[in-house]
């Protein structure tokens, strides 16, 4: 009972519930682990006891709570203080540009994150950050459709090796003028943890906050066309180089080799980097610096201490693990020969390129007339060696992973190897590490996709060397979340789309729903688990939401109605049951939609023409009332494979196949513009639109 209380006190789960009636008790090794990954000791009868009272003393004395949160609720409601505060308590509010209110008007605070101190007729204190924050996120003006992509699998006869922001700056301008999408939704683009070979899934990166350059269009770079010419046969040669990497995944069938593309880059990089920045183009360097400040700075050294000692940053030097002991001994040893402080400068202009291209790519997509623009991806997490796991330190909980519980599709739960943001950690910093990172994300954003949204209100952790099967769940601060998330899109004018698949809390969709976060429905997903079980029909969809066909973790719609996603899994060993048994399982539930779709008179040509039946397919999602209706690219061109499958590691090609026809064959940018499967499927969306005034294509 006391560990019960003392987890309870620090949002730790000592049960839960992974079905509707059952309930689950989580190890009470595992309770004791997580504590102490938080700081509490709970390891003995005496440290627990000593821990609980600890905790509820501070309970009894605490004045205010790290974070408070006011809705402005439209229309704009009053703004009050907290009302169990002691009679006589004084209240001083220093807005984030400085200005102070005192006493206990609050109505005329605006948005933002302010600090509130409170001081008690007997002298007791206490400091809160205070998050004032509109009620919703921006909604999509009308309605729209867009792509679904993996960026670095769209490569143009341009690129070099896999897709870039050239080409998402191409696939943009092409999908809204000829076709009159109102977005294209990306894979995260964050920061790769740096060496050979890198993890290639773009969910597990380095830095959730920068880029990776291995994204940059090298040739859209100002500089690159001045390369001195005792350097032009050098670069000549890197442009051979890539030409090669571009025809072999084009050409010969070959697997994007990221580690290879982004040494090629680099070593033009290294080249363009000769060529002295304009005054214009220096200023806007120095801006950037400044306006990144000390998080940009972390991360360019971690990148450099990277190249000469390796990512894994626990095996550094002593005195190379930590940021600011990291920043005095560069300064120390700084001398001639040392090379660090260049290089550290490199990454910060490697970073500025990116953001520029990144920026460049959102600009083309609204001058295109897409309604919301480009859509990028946020990762839950981040890898254990990155970037941002070494700056921010104090901020994730050692020696625990994020994952996901037992459930109907993995019952042996999952381990996903990414370390938890501590709660505590957040609420003390007014979170900070997460406003940072949102505020990075949302610059060149029209919208801003969440990996795993309920993420925001509670993670699985697993503490290291235990099964999955053996972690608990660690609750956050939700409504600070949501706060932190509604005024960060306001700012940037951006709509919040949460991957909610899976296993969701009751009470959790709704409350995003009433920020204004959209949902994401797929299609197969979508039946009456509580009653029939047979596909929702379109009115039952919900409105507030992103319906698709399918995601990067799924099979193509080509794959799922052939049935060639249940024959893949079985040559990989990762059917759990009979292969006929699950044949027949599939082909019923894909007779269970054709069927529907027949009876909606979307599918006139019948069931048996595979194209005709993935624009059935798309007619209905258009049938629905989602907001918003995405269009996996893969399937307007007819490719089987799918581009993650989960459970699977070196068996098969996640993260590295391009887009390709129904035969396996690589389409370039090129053919897909120009495929007719595609424009069929695309004008089942409406006639072409396009901005006032544009000119025709």
């Amino acid at each position: 009972m006391t560990l019960a209380r003392l987890a309870a006190l620090h949002g730790v789960a000592t049960e839960y519930e992974p079905s509707e009636g059952v309930t689950v008790r989580v190890p009470d090794a595992t309770v004791v682990a997580v504590l102490g990954a938080l700081d509490v000791d709970a390891s003995t009868p005496e440290a627990l006891d000593a821990a609980l009272e600890t905790a509820l003393r501070a309970e009894r004395e605490r004045l205010l709570p790290a974070t408070l949160v006011r809705w402005r609720e439209d229309p704009a409601g009053p703004v009050r203080p907290p009302e169990d505060l002691p009679p006589g308590t004084r209240l001083r509010v220093t807005t984030e540009s400085g200005d102070v209110v005192e006493g206990e008007d609050w109505d005329g605070l605006p948005p933002g994150v302010h600090t509130v101190d409170a001081v008690a007729p007997e002298g007791r204190g206490g400091r809160s950050t205070l998050i004032v924050a509109p009620a919703r996120v921006p909604r999509p003006e009308r309605r729209s459709f867009g792509l679904l992509v993996q960026l670095y699998s769209v490569l143009s006869t341009r690129s070099w090796g896999m897709g870039d922001l050239g080409d998402l700056r191409e696939l943009a301008t092409w999908a809204g003028r000829t076709h009159g999408a109102g977005f294209v939704q990306v894979n995260p683009l964050h920061a790769a943890v740096p060496g050979a070979p890198t993890d290639p899934s773009p969910y597990r990166p380095s830095s959730r906050r920068f880029p990776d350059p291995v994204h940059l269009r090298i040739e859209d770079i100002p500089e690159y066309a001045h390369v001195a010419p005792e350097y032009r046969a050098e670069l000549d040669s890197v442009l051979t180089d890539a030409a090669e990497l571009r025809e072999r995944v084009l050409r010969k069938g070959a697997l994007i080799d990221r580690d290879a593309v982004w040494e090629v880059k680099r070593r033009a990089l290294e080249l363009i980097r000769t060529v002295e920045l304009g005054p214009g183009r220096r200023a806007d360097y120095r801006d950037f610096l400044a306006e990144r400040g000390r998080a940009l700075e972390d991360h360019a050294t971690y990148c450099a201490l990277a190249e000469r000692h390796g990512h894994h940053w626990r095996t550094w030097p002593e005195e190379l693990r930590e940021p600011r002991s990291a920043e005095a001994a560069v300064r120390a040893g700084a001398g001639p020969g040392d090379g660090l402080p260049d290089r550290i400068d490199f990454h910060c202009w490697l970073a500025w390129l990116t953001d520029r291209q990144l920026a460049a790519a959102g600009a083309a997509a609204s001058e295109a007339g897409m309604d919301i623009g480009v859509v990028h991806d946020l990762a839950v997490g981040v890898h254990p060696d990155g970037s941002d796991a070494w700056a921010q330190q104090d901020a994730f909980a050692a020696g625990m992973s994020v994952g996901a519980p037992p459930d109907a599709f993995n019952a042996l739960g999952q381990d996903w190897g990414l370390p938890p943001w501590r709660p505590d950690a957040l609420a003390a910093s007014g979170h900070a590490p997460y406003r940072g990172l949102l505020k990075e994300l949302l610059r060149h954003a029209g919208a801003l996709r969440i990996d795993h949204v309920m993420g925001l209100f509670r993670l699985w952790w697993v503490p290291e060397g235990r099964e999955p099967t053996e972690g608990t769940y660690v609750r956050y601060d939700a409504e600070a979340m949501l706060a932190v998330l509604c005024l960060e899109a306001h700012r940037a004018g951006a709509v919040v789309i949460g991957e909610d698949l899976g296993t969701v809390e009751p009470g959790v969709r709704e409350q995003l729903s009433r920020r204004g976060v959209l949902g994401t429905s797929v299609l197969w997903f979508e039946r009456d688990w509580a009653g029939t079980g047979r596909p929702l029909p379109p009115e039952a969809w919900r409105a507030d939401c992103v319906a698709t066909a399918t995601t990067h973790d799924l099979p193509s719609t080509a794959a799922r109605l052939s049935g060639d996603h249940v024959a893949l899994r079985h040559r990989l060993g990762l059917l759990t049951g009979d292969l006929q048994r699950e044949r027949s399982r599939d082909a019923a539930e894909t007779r269970d939609w054709l069927r529907l779709l027949e009876r909606l008179g979307l599918l006139p040509e019948g069931p048996g023409d595979e194209e005709a039946e993935i624009r059935a397919v798309h007619r209905f999602l258009l049938r629905t009332p989602a907001r918003m209706v995405g269009v996996w690219l893969p399937d307007a061109v007819g490719d089987r494979r799918p581009q993650n499958l989960p459970g699977t590691w070196d068996q098969y090609p996640n993260w590295r196949l391009p887009v390709a026809g129904p035969d396996g064959q690589p389409l370039s940018l090129e053919q897909l513009a120009a495929s007719p499967r595609l424009h069929r499927l695309l004008s089942v969306f409406g006639p072409r639109t396009a901005p006032p005034g544009a000119r025709p294509v």
